[in-house]
């Protein structure tokens, strides 16, 4: 039986199709909440945005329930370990959104305190731009991720590129070297 003669109604489609269509409806967010970012971020999983659309209503407290940490806001040198050991306590597969333009690259805060992008500590998989940005472009972001997801492939090859892409966001430079607060 060929793939002309299969029944009308057939489902075809691939197990690594089917497995990325089914996490990408379960994805489980983690709080970590760092600065103002945070307040869109609770507003998007509110009812007017309703986040429970995509099956992300409840915030884990615990990394271990959690397979998508939202980085919102900016991190500081104090907080870097805490965001790396909360990362690794995540069970795999697991995503970086990087929330604000201080998540993504210190923002206005171009000091000492502050770490310039948080793809220094983790690999992030969606950067998302703004001061803050809107509960909208949150939504927009985690559909950006849901493709993302979709599309990742399964097993091996999943943690090799996994692991190529966190090997290269960690020892990427800094885009400039801090001296001091003279320059």
């Amino acid at each position: 039986m060929g793939l002309e003669e299969a029944p009308s109604g057939f489902l075809l489609t691939t197990i690594e199709d089917l497995a990325g269509y089914l996490r990408k409806a379960s994805v489980w967010p983690v709080t970590f909440g760092l600065a103002c970012c945070a307040i869109e971020m609770m507003a998007a999983g509110a009812s007017r945005f309703d986040l429970s659309r995509f099956g992300m209503e409840v915030f884990r407290a615990s990394p271990r329930q959690a397979d998508l940490m939202i980085v919102a806001g900016r991190v500081s040198q104090k907080m870097a370990p805490v965001v790396r050991q909360v990362y690794d306590q995540m069970s795999e597969p697991k995503w970086v959104l990087s929330m604000g333009v201080c998540a993504s690259s210190g923002g206005m805060f171009n000091n000492y305190a502050i770490v310039q992008g948080v793809d220094h500590i983790v690999p992030v998989d969606v950067y998302l731009p703004g001061c803050p940005p809107r509960p909208e472009m949150l939504i927009n972001a985690i559909l950006a991720l849901h493709q993302h997801i979709q599309d990742a492939p399964l097993g091996v090859n999943r943690r090799e590129a996994a692991a190529a892409a966190e090997a290269a966001a960690l020892e990427a430079t800094p885009t400039f070297e801090l001296k001091g607060l003279l320059r």
